[in-house]
């Protein structure tokens, strides 16, 4: 049995092993709930210990922030916010419009600490888009500055490369720590932070938090068994038709991914009732020691796949589990992904 089901992001800060994604929230295309079942969805998730919620896009950050405001004071554990600041192309940035200056670095994180009704902000993870405007390296230093500050208790980046994310860790390294984590897609699937971004976690001391682990959803018994959809089906959602994509395109092929869907079941039946494809495709990716935690996407409102998290750490992957989702992996493309997607956060720049 399992019993991994937290994990120290830093010092003093422990925190489960399955955050809630709050990106489902930013959009009615995966469906919308009204604000108080919404609030009482994140209050049952922290109840049965999920209590880090991430990936505040839209209206999620006021959400959360009005789900803190409705706890008592000496509620525990206390809910763990980790929010993102994104800096993306075309934008003003791309037109050297875009001055990064400290009060413009303070005006972004301020905001954010109003809408999460939380000062410091307990992670804020940062991406930026265009590496060729090097501004990211100001940006960075006048965020390790807010820390300083105590406007900010961890600092991470998200969908940053191996490459770069080493370059943050050289040029901040008398900030210990320069980053506690970063964001990139890691799943059965997608194994591109196998090529490089696991070293960087043992050289420097920060962990992988992993999305995508459930490919939007198709990683579960509800896509075993059936024919391929098509890319702008009805049926699927926004995160659904981005893994497809990927799926057909660079990993392998429907009748292949058929076939691993297959394989992750016979696997969840050797480890007792109840245990689903979405709990081994979760393990596998809990069971790299870079990995600290993997979000995922919750409909807060609409569904609660808790109990089904919570099988997660009931049970660990045999040595004959990973070696038959290995054999199978080597069927696919999966190795060969950080050559034709590019490496962690490509698929995210032009």
């Amino acid at each position: 049995m399992a019993s991994d089901t937290q994990f120290t992001l830093a010092p003093g800060t422990t925190l489960p092993r399955i955050w809630n994604g709050l990106w489902q929230l930013s959009s009615n295309a995966w469906g919308s709930a009204p604000a108080p079942r919404v609030r009482d969805a994140m209050g049952v998730h922290a109840s049965k210990g999920f209590f880090a919620f991430a990936d505040h896009y839209g209206p999620a950050e006021d959400l959360f922030g009005r789900f803190v405001d409705s706890l008592p004071e000496n509620s525990t554990p206390r809910p763990f916010g980790a929010t993102k600041w994104s800096v993306f192309r075309p934008t003003e940035a791309a037109a050297g419009r875009f001055q990064v200056t400290a009060d413009r670095v303070a005006a972004v994180v301020g905001e954010r600490c109003t809408r999460m009704r939380t000062d410091p902000i307990d992670l804020l993870q940062f991406f930026w888009q265009d590496y060729q405007d090097r501004s990211y390296l100001a940006a960075f230093q006048h965020l390790l500055a807010l820390r300083a500050a105590g406007r900010i208790r961890h600092l991470g980046l998200c969908n940053f490369d191996t490459a770069h994310t080493e370059e943050i860790c050289v040029t901040f390294a008398g900030a210990d720590p320069c980053i506690v984590s970063n964001q990139v897609a890691f799943s059965i699937i997608d194994v591109r932070p196998l090529h490089g971004m696991h070293d960087l976690c043992a050289r420097y001391g920060f962990k992988v938090l992993a999305h995508g682990t459930l490919c939007g959803g198709l990683l579960t018994d509800r896509w075993l068994g059936k024919p391929e959809p098509e890319l702008y089906a009805g049926e699927l959602n926004p995160s659904q038709r981005k893994y497809l994509d990927v799926i057909l395109k660079a990993w392998g092929t429907w009748e292949l991914f058929q076939r691993l869907l297959q394989l992750l079941r016979e696997i969840a039946n050797r480890h007792g009732p109840g245990v689903s494809i979405a709990s081994v495709a979760m393990r596998w990716v809990l069971e790299h020691p870079f990995v600290g935690a993997i979000i995922v996407g919750a409909r807060m409102g609409l569904s609660d796949h808790t109990d089904d998290n919570g099988r997660v750490f009931t049970f660990a992957l045999t040595d004959a589990d990973k070696a038959d989702i290995e054999a199978l992996l080597r069927l696919s493309n999966s190795g060969r992904m950080i050559m034709t997607i590019g490496d962690c956060g490509a698929e995210y720049r032009p």
